[in-house]
């Protein structure tokens, strides 16, 4: 019957919804996407996330920690409606999970706490959502909590976000005193019966709050009409206007990304829930309501639009793989148009493989469900697949198309490991190879001369988890090194380098001639490193362009000053020669090595070190304190704001190298009373003095 029901609903894509549940760590998605998996019946006891016991927290890591750390698919049925949603990760190490998820869903609710507002990470995936044209929803949450101020939430995500809110829910009370919601489109007060949030009460507003309530009905009118000609008229021409035409106009804006609804409530005591899942229905857009997918047709390099629809060719992205213990390697993917059938042969148009779809599932978190087909405008997940990766693009091998790959973030911290044992050492590499696979931010290097294991990831939480799942899951036993910072390389002015390779041995020689120009990019570039042939004269001959570029790139990654990848930079490929006989594609990558490392020595290098925006909360008596701590870790503080309760909030820009066992300092400083969080902001200068102590390792 499920299953069933899952194919028919499927098809009607106007009652599809791909939501992502997104926010700040600890504002309460998960507990949130808890409760509309209860509403929506599909499960029948509610876990929280402080006993571990949350449905979609389901690692092992998860559940000690209290936090998400992989996003996790659920299909749940509301109203005649199926929502795919996706439950995201808040913390920073963990942001990719977040942008991957963003790429294929079609709606967010962003869910604010109440007494915190608009946090560091609050701003990393509103912004992600922007750059994915994602609609979405503003929960604000905890309005149970003390401290809890509403309206400075709303003002927050016009500051901060530079969001255009849109009032259609106003909070009963607030701390202790709240005690429901008033929805200003039907103009009633919603209460509840009982602590599980199921008998739902609606009423008149009382009395002390109607006038409060029909001013914010006036503004919500007014900044909904203002979206819409029709409306306007009508406002303007003192017309009624009837809430299906509001909430028809209002679905419209938000989907345009003109507005953002704002309502409240609190998941941990079962209120706001259901309305928000209503919201979700009524407002979040479906499949057919989003522009069609672009991409490239392979064979004819033209930009090709796919809509959503099964008689479209197939057009899908891959945007997570898990492996499984017991399974094996789960592809996750999102159909664009056309469908995916069991047994069926697809083009991976990415890696120009064929690939044969097995095992097609719908996911609940860790659990699942096996279906035949996937329709268009749906999220699924196949197992077997042998050459796909995060970000490769399946199509109809008839009709090959390739999408927009995703781009993930660099790593900024890496740590080294080496296995206890020689027994250890194959399950090492296989096992950092399978989560490598799952995690596009985790990069494996090997050191050529040393031969040491360094692995890199997001921060020092993205790497303990990542350790962890090495001995828990693949039972490797390691040794881990202390963390150390991802520095960068580049260059501060033009320069010239000149690469000669010239072997001579008893029979044919090699040689390899190339000369090259550099010249520093901006920060906001692109790209990190751009190549350029500017050969004129055919003193380089074509065939050996290629090498050349490969072996100014391989030395790009490999450094030059102290061996972290250089960036920044644009090389010029302008001059150099060849010999008719001796001349080589090897000679040629060796020249042009040799080459970037002779313009980089004369371009003044400098390093580059990550800058973290890191915010701190600190009862107001020890806020001096902390930023005195957080200038002496070279810090720029941006700025000390009071929030309730008698707590300040400090946000700075500091040096990651400066903030390594950051958690602990706080703790001690505070008495336990801190708390702070961290992303990654950019790359800055690294002062003169501590250069030569960062080359020589003699700092972090």
């Amino acid at each position: 019957m499920a299953k069933k029901a899952v194919n028919e609903t499927a098809l009607n894509l106007s009652k599809v919804r791909n939501i992502g549940i997104i926010a700040h760590i600890d504002a309460g998605k998960t507990t949130t996407t808890e409760r509309i998996l209860y509403y929506a019946g599909k499960i029948h006891r509610m876990g929280e996330v402080h006993d571990g016991a949350a449905t979609t927290d389901y690692m092992e890591q998860e559940k000690e920690r209290g936090i998400t750390i992989t996003a996790a698919a659920i299909t749940v049925f509301w109203r005649g409606h199926q929502i795919n949603v996706i439950d995201t990760p808040g913390h920073v190490d963990f942001t990719a999970e977040v942008q991957r998820s963003l790429r294929v869903l079609d709606g967010g609710v962003v869910v604010f706490d109440g007494v915190a507002g608009v946090e560091p990470q609050s701003e990393t995936v509103w912004r992600q959502a922007n750059e994915y044209n994602v609609p979405r929803i503003c929960f604000i949450n905890k309005m149970d909590r003390v401290g809890a101020d509403f309206h400075r939430c709303v003002d927050m995500i016009v500051d901060r976000l530079g969001g255009k809110p849109v009032l259609i829910q106003l909070p009963y009370g607030e701390g202790s005193d709240f005690g429901g919601i008033i929805d200003l489109v039907q103009m009633q007060m919603i209460s509840y019966g009982d602590e599980l949030g199921t008998d739902i009460k609606h009423g008149d507003i009382p009395s002390e709050l109607r006038d409060d309530a029909k001013a914010a009905r006036a503004e919500m009118i007014e900044r909904i009409v203002e979206t819409n000609e029709a409306l306007t008229e009508k406002w303007l021409q003192e017309e009624p206007i009837n809430n299906d035409e509001l909430m028809k106009a209002l679905r419209q804006a938000t989907i345009r990304g003109e507005l953002q609804p704002v309502m409240c409530g609190s998941a941990l005591k079962n209120k706001g829930v259901q309305l928000l899942i209503d919201a979700i229905v009524d407002i979040l857009p479906a499949p057919s309501d989003i522009p069609p997918i672009q991409g490239t047709d392979v064979k004819t390099n033209k930009v090709e639009e796919r809509s959503a629809s099964d008689d479209e060719p197939l057009t899908a992205l891959v945007f997570k793989i898990v492996t499984d213990p017991f399974v094996g390697r789960l592809a996750f993917f999102r159909v664009y148009s056309g469908t995916i059938h069991v047994g069926s042969m697809v083009l991976n148009t990415s890696k120009d493989r064929r690939e044969r779809i097995g095992r097609v599932v719908r996911m609940f978190a860790d659990r699942r469900e096996d279906v035949e087909i996937v329709h268009a405008g749906d999220i699924a997940a196949t197992l077997g697949l042998k050459n796909t990766f995060t970000g490769d693009t399946l199509s109809d091998q008839k009709h090959p198309i390739i999408l927009e790959d995703i781009h993930f973030p660099e790593p900024v911290i890496s740590v080294a490991i080496e296995p206890k044992t020689k027994a250890d050492q194959d399950k090492m590499g296989e096992a950092l190879s399978k989560l490598a696979e799952e995690d596009p931010t985790f990069v494996i290097q090997v050191n050529e001369q040393t031969g040491q294991t360094l692995i890199s990831g997001m921060g020092e939480l993205h790497l303990e988890v990542l350790v962890d799942r090495l001995f828990r899951e693949f039972k490797v036993d390691a040794r881990v090194g202390k963390p150390r910072v991802s520095y960068r390389e580049t260059i501060t002015r033009k320069a010239r380098g000149d690469g000669r390779f010239v072997r001579q041995t008893g029979g044919s020689g090699q040689y390899g001639h190339a000369i090259i120009e550099i010249e520093p990019m901006p920060e906001n570039a692109e790209e990190d490193f751009v190549f350029e042939n500017a050969i004129v004269g055919g003193t380089i001959p074509k065939e050996y362009i290629k090498s050349v570029e490969h072996g100014i790139k391989e030395a790009a990654q490999s450094g030059v000053i102290a061996g972290y990848p250089v960036v920044r930079v644009k090389a010029r490929l302008v001059d150099g020669s060849y010999h008719e006989v001796d001349s080589s594609d090897i000679a040629f990558k060796i020249a042009g090595s040799m080459a970037l490392k002779d313009a980089v020595a004369h371009g003044m290098p400098i390093l580059l070190e990550p800058y973290m925006r890191v915010e701190v909360t600190v009862p107001e008596e020890y806020a001096g304190d902390v930023m005195g701590d957080l200038s002496a870790r070279r810090a720029e503080i941006g700025g000390l704001e009071p929030r309730a309760g008698g707590i300040s909030s400090i946000r700075s820009e500091a040096p990651l190298g400066e903030m390594f066992g950051y958690a602990t300092d706080l703790r001690n400083m505070t008495k336990g009373r801190g708390n702070f969080t961290m992303e990654f902001h950019n790359y800055a200068p690294v002062p003169e003095s501590m250069q030569q102590a960062i080359i020589k390792g003699s700092y972090r």
